[in-house]
């Protein structure tokens, strides 16, 4: 029987265990989604999930308990302000989803993806991003266009005013030679 197990050891010292859990959290907030194994995710979730409901409320002791695990400042502030606040006030848990991949080629480990339920608006910047884009491009063959025509036009007065000064070499010999 089970009794009295509390977490999985993750047949690691708890170091290392420790270690693992605070790398695969910082890995899940910036990347919003993880590929790991069944065991793993689980144990890193039950952290994530704390961390999050206590970013919903930005206090400075809510701060440095985070910071005690997720060592880089960037990570924290989004957690604080792009995660927890915008996303999950509504919600009382169940902040993370284990979605099931199959299993691993080499050892046939039960793989799982671990992400975030919900997802900071990052499409948009992307789309608005892709529309500057196409904005820059359509004014720059516009501004090639435009070049292209000047440069064609003044071409074009070259051209005739080299023809025409041939010509005009042309009448000055015929009157010198009448």
């Amino acid at each position: 029987m089970k009794h009295r197990i509390g977490f999985n050891a993750l047949n690691r010292s708890s170091a290392h265990r420790k270690a693992l859990k605070r790398n695969m959290v910082t890995s899940l907030f910036r990347y919003e989604r993880i590929e790991t194994t069944k065991a793993k995710a689980l144990e890193v979730r039950k952290m994530a999930e704390k961390m999050i409901t206590r970013a919903k409320v930005d206090s400075v002791a809510n701060r440095r308990q985070i910071a005690r695990d997720i060592y880089d400042e960037a990570i924290v502030a989004k957690l604080f302000t792009e995660i927890a606040p915008p996303l999950f006030v509504e919600r009382k848990g169940g902040y993370t989803r284990v979605l099931k991949t199959g299993n691993r080629l080499g050892d046939s480990a039960e793989m799982v993806i671990l992400e975030l339920v919900e997802k900071p608006s990052k499409p948009e910047k992307k789309a608005e991003k892709k529309a500057e884009k196409k904005a820059e491009k359509k004014s720059e063959k516009k501004a090639e266009k435009k070049s292209e025509k000047k440069t064609e036009k003044k071409s074009e007065q070259k051209t005739e005013k080299k023809a025409s000064k041939p010509a005009k070499k042309a009448e000055k010999t015929d009157k010198e030679e009448k």
